[in-house]
């Protein structure tokens, strides 16, 4: 049972929500999770990846910007949310560090473009980074040869696939990583079967006979789990409308996040609604960083909490990753609380990362987890 549990968590960060809490915060269009700093300026842009799709964005700059030109940084994630939770809150704080940044609504999300809407494709979501590098490094006051990539939760392995075939790209950083490929492909810590994943495909191929046949794209759970009977779970709705007595802590803290003042928005897939149900099958065949050799001698950051369920997957990039590299642990933190918790978040250490990362000649060394 805990298992199915664990299954079921992880497709919340996989975009698995339900409607929204209520119509008043569905009207609130500049409803942000965070407060914006004072010592930050931000407007909302657009521009087009090369797909043709309209990609909408929030461009964080610091006031105390001089004629000098600036780092940046592109920020994406969760799978799911949008630039007015956590990937905004990044932005915001390290442009009060002295960054540019750009947080973005990837295609067929929040207020980016694209038809059929809560749809995600691990290709065209990966060329969002780019697209968001040839906007911000197009802008008299960013440094194009300092411009570095930060992934949340499932838009890092998204991340670090666009770095492998960018160069622009001179640094990424990763929290509370979520690999979407494997996850949908191979579920939580890969217990899929062979026969698992055969199900799968065929429900997933069945699916698109009936939304052929109804003109629709149907909704649904897009990394599929098993009952204890080997039959697929089927519905759209994961969060409970209130939490049981005595709930699995990662339930609690995702419930937390998302279904709360903390951090509900209404055009957020994890706080509203669901992805299309036939989602996985790109997924299937499109692996996250297949080519992470690629991006050495360029330097990789990945921060995980020390209680997240989600840890393995920073570590087992962290091993395959042959060149610069840094894995950080956060004592005491879980997966969710990497998402907003100034506490926890280690912004120092990312400020230090980039700013040694952006330095004429510089290659970080590889370092031991700390």
């Amino acid at each position: 049972m805990r298992k199915i549990i664990i299954v079921m968590l992880s497709l919340i960060i996989s975009g698995q929500a339900f409607s929204q809490t209520s119509k008043s915060k569905a009207n609130n269009k500049d409803q942000y999770t965070f407060q914006l700093s004072n010592k930050v300026t931000r407007k909302e842009v657009t521009f087009k990846n090369r797909f043709g799709i309209t990609v909408k964005g929030d461009l964080y700059t610091p006031r105390s910007a001089t004629n000098q030109k600036l780092p940046a940084l592109i920020l994406s994630g969760p799978f799911g949310a949008v630039k007015e939770q956590s990937s905004g809150l990044y932005a915001n704080e390290l442009a009060a560090r002295g960054f540019v940044t750009l947080a973005f609504d990837p295609s067929f999300t929040g207020e980016s473009g694209g038809e059929v809407r809560n749809v995600a494709s691990p290709d065209i979501f990966t060329e969002d980074f780019s697209a968001a590098l040839d906007y911000i490094g197009l802008l008299p006051s960013v440094d194009r040869n300092r411009i570095g990539v930060v992934g949340i939760c499932g838009l890092s392995g998204m991340a670090l696939t666009a770095a492998t075939s960018d160069s622009r790209i001179k640094a990424v950083a990763t929290a509370s990583m979520y690999d979407m490929s494997r996850s949908m492909s191979r579920s939580h810590k890969d217990s899929y079967t062979t026969e698992q994943r055969k199900k799968v495909i065929e429900y997933l191929s069945q699916q698109r006979w009936a939304d052929a046949e109804s003109g629709k794209h149907a909704l649904g759970l897009h990394e599929v789990p098993f009952d204890e009977n080997g039959n697929i779970v089927k519905g759209t709705r994961v969060l409970p409308e209130a939490l049981p007595k005595n709930p699995d802590p990662v339930l609690a803290s995702f419930f937390d996040y998302y279904r709360t003042k903390r951090g509900f928005h209404p055009r957020s897939i994890n706080s509203t609604t669901a992805w299309t149900a036939t989602t996985p099958m790109s997924f299937f065949n499109f692996p996250m960083a297949a080519n992470i050799e690629m991006i050495s001698p360029r330097p990789i950051m990945l921060i995980a909490g020390e209680n997240a369920h989600s840890r393995y997957y920073s570590e087992d990039v962290y091993k395959m990753a042959p060149g610069p590299k840094e894995l950080v642990i956060v004592p005491k933190a879980d997966h969710v609380d990497l998402y907003d918790r100034l506490d926890k978040i280690p912004f120092d250490k990312l400020e230090t990362f980039f700013r040694k990362s952006f330095q004429p000649g510089s290659v970080l060394q590889p370092n031991q987890p700390n």
